[in-house]
C-alpha cells in the first residue's frame, strides 16, 4: 500500500509510520522542514531506505501542501490511504472568560484547515479503481457525548473535523472514500502528557489495520475508537 501520514515525526504519527513500515508499506511521511534534522525519521529512513519517503510539508501553508502534492504527482504516486495526524492543543486550561481567540484560530488552522488543505490537494492522487481510505485522527472531546465546558480550541476543532470527515464520504467518485474519524485514546505523547495510560505504539497496529481496509463502519457512525468500533456522536 501507499500511505501518506502527516505529522509523522513524533507521538502517534511516528508510531503509525513505524507500524506501516514494519508491514512493508510505502509511506510518505510529512514533516515541517525545521524538524527533519536529528529526528527519529532519519533513523527510520536508514532502516527502511526503499519504503520511507520524507516529505517536507507544513499543513499551515497551502503553497507548501500544493508543492508537495505536485511532487508526488510528477512521480506518478497513487495513494491508497491518507492519515491526517498533524495537530496541536492550545489553551487547554483556559476558562471561557480566559480563552484566547488567537489560540482558537491557530488550532482551527492546524487541526481542521490542515486536513482540508491536504485533501484539497492530495485527493486527486487517491486510488480510483477501489475505495481509498482517509483517516482523520480526531478526539471524543469533539463529540456531543463527551462535550464539556472547557478545552475550547481543541474540542471545537475536532468537532468540526468530525463533520468534515463525514462530508468526505459523500463525495461522488467511482469508488467512495472510506473516511474514519478516529479517537485514538488517551496516549502518552507531548499532547497527551505523561499521565496518559497508553503508549502510541499500543494503538497504532489497530489503526493501521483500518488503513489496510480491515474495518468498516455503519452509515450513521461519525466517530470510532482505535479499533474501528463506533463511539457515541
Amino acid at each position: 500500500m501507499n500511505i501518506l501520514i502527516t505529522g509523522a515525526n513524533r507521538g502517534l504519527g511516528l508510531a503509525l509510520l513505524t507500524e506501516s513500515l514494519e508491514r512493508g508499506h510505502q509511506v510518505w511521511a510529512t514533516v515541517r522542514a525545521d524538524v527533519v534534522d536529528g529526528s527519529d525519521l532519519q533513523q527510520l529512513q536508514k532502516k527502511y531506505t526503499n519504503h520511507l519517503n520524507i516529505v517536507k510539508l507544513d499543513v499551515l501553508g497551502e503553497a507548501s501542501v500544493q508543492t508537495a502534492a505536485e511532487q508526488l504527482r510528477q512521480n506518478k504516486v497513487i495513494l491508497d490511504c491518507i492519515i491526517n495526524n498533524a495537530a496541536i492543543v492550545l489553551g487547554r486550561s483556559s476558562t471561557l472568560e480566559q480563552v484566547d481567540l488567537n489560540d482558537v484560530a491557530h488550532t482551527m488552522d492546524v487541526n481542521l484547515y490542515g486536513p482540508i488543505r491536504i485533501l484539497k490537494h492530495f485527493s486527486s492522487l487517491l486510488v480510483q479503481d477501489k475505495s481509498p481510505i482517509v483517516i482523520n485522527i480526531s478526539s471524543a472531546s469533539g463529540s456531543y457525548d463527551k462535550a464539556y465546558g472547557g478545552d475550547y480550541p481543541y474540542a471545537i476543532s475536532k468537532a468540526a473535523l468530525n463533520f468534515f470527515n463525514y462530508q468526505l464520504r459523500l463525495i461522488e467518485r467511482p469508488y467512495p472514500i472510506q473516511a474514519f474519524a478516529i479517537h485514538p485514546g488517551w496516549l502518552k505523547t507531548d499532547m497527551g502528557g505523561e499521565a496518559a495510560p497508553t503508549e502510541p505504539h499500543d494503538h497504532a497496529p489497530a489503526i493501521i489495520d483500518m488503513a489496510e481496509g480491515k474495518s468498516s463502519y455503519m452509515a450513521d457512525t461519525i466517530l470510532v475508537d482505535h479499533r474501528g468500533d463506533p463511539l457515541p456522536n
